[in-house]
């Protein structure tokens, strides 16, 4: 006779508020390295994601496997939380083995059976959070912005995955995690985007490594040898360390807590004064004047060349005003010298302090 447990029996006794989630990571298994052509978890991926993820982790850690996190307490802790409210959550979920994440691959592959997807993803969610931890240190803000896009690289992984190429899911899976929570650091690193070209992912990434590894060997860091040792410009090495060194400023905001004047207030305006831009113009009337009346004492052919190839914004060449006029291409020449001298010579008479005024037109004529 088989005796039924109360409800009593089968609830524990809740913890007290102050209690806590701890996370403890087991080791891992060791994990078979895929076939070289497979390091890449798919084809046809998108820009910015995997792919590149090996770069940005580093080799060693990328296979990373799912492992059981010892997760207490077994109820859920208080709700201001939300942290350890989600950790406790996914304690819940049971961790497969590799062959029963293969059969579940499997079936969705072949079917497209939504609820073994949703099994294999819940199954690696505390993968998400191991990855998640690790790149915490370029993310201070909130360590569930990167799980949540690390979980949004997971379901990823499991739209992607080729169940019959031989490779643990989550191997694979650690590949698509990693490159959305990257992904997600460099577009919110700074309010300026950081990392739109590989070679900036590449730096972000590893560039106070590989300064800490040439002052270890007694070598000063410089941009150009930086450069050289990561294949990339000695500029690209020059700007990131000038972001990475440097924090954004907002132009809005207060100069000071208890000012309301904007940093923007005291930028210097690079436009002319109204002052500045009123004289331009009566000096640009002024030199139309007298470009005009000059003109009318010239005859036709050098009023031609000077309407067509002095002052037009799309000048004849010598040989097709050469043609016009009957003359050849040197005469046309002569006469476009000759010109240049008598327009100088007559705004200077014209005009008092024609070299002063108009300094930059009188040198290149």
């Amino acid at each position: 006779m088989v005796k039924k447990a109360t409800p009593k029996q089968l609830v524990k006794e809740p913890p007290a508020a102050s209690d806590t989630v701890e996370v403890e990571v087991l080791d891992q298994d060791e994990v078979e390295a895929p076939e070289e052509e497979l390091r890449n978890p798919a084809d046809g991926q998108e820009e910015g994601y995997p792919g590149e993820a090996d770069n940005w982790s580093g080799g060693e850690d990328a296979d990373e496997e799912a492992q059981p996190l010892d997760l207490a307490p077994a109820t859920p802790p208080a709700p201001v939380d939300t942290l350890q409210r989600y950790l406790w959550e996914i304690r819940q979920y049971q961790v497969l083995s590799r062959d029963e994440q293969e059969e579940l691959a499997k079936r969705y592959h072949d079917t497209g059976d939504t609820e073994a997807a949703a099994k294999l993803a819940t199954s690696n969610l505390r993968l998400v959070v191991k990855i998640a931890m690790e790149h915490q240190r370029y993310w201070m803000s909130n360590l569930l912005d990167l799980i949540q896009e690390g979980n949004a690289g997971l379901l990823q992984a499991v739209k992607k995955f080729d169940p019959f190429r031989g490779i643990k899911f989550s191997y694979y899976a650690s590949f698509w995690i990693k490159a959305y929570i990257l992904k997600f650091i460099m577009d919110n690193w700074r309010l300026v985007r950081l990392g739109t070209t590989q070679a900036q992912r590449k730096l972000f990434y590893n560039l106070s490594k590989e300064k800490e590894k040439l002052q270890a060997m007694g070598i000063t860091p410089g941009p150009r040898l930086l450069a050289e040792r990561m294949g990339v410009s000695e500029q690209d090495v020059i700007d990131m360390d000038q972001r990475l060194d440097s924090w954004e400023l907002s132009l809005d905001a207060p100069v000071r807590d208890d000012s309301n004047d904007p940093h923007q207030s005291f930028l210097p305006d690079e436009q002319p004064s109204a002052e500045e831009s009123l004289v331009e113009g009566e000096l640009r009337q002024l030199f139309h004047e007298g470009l005009m009346q000059f003109r009318e004492t010239l005859d036709d052919k050098e009023r031609d060349i000077l309407d067509h190839r002095i002052l037009s914004e799309e000048p004849l060449t010598l040989n097709e005003l050469g043609d016009r006029h009957g003359v050849s291409r040197e005469r046309v020449r002569q006469i476009q010298v000759r010109l240049l001298d008598k327009l100088k010579a007559y705004m200077q008479e014209s005009i008092p302090n024609f070299e002063g005024l108009f300094a930059d037109l009188a040198e290149g004529e």
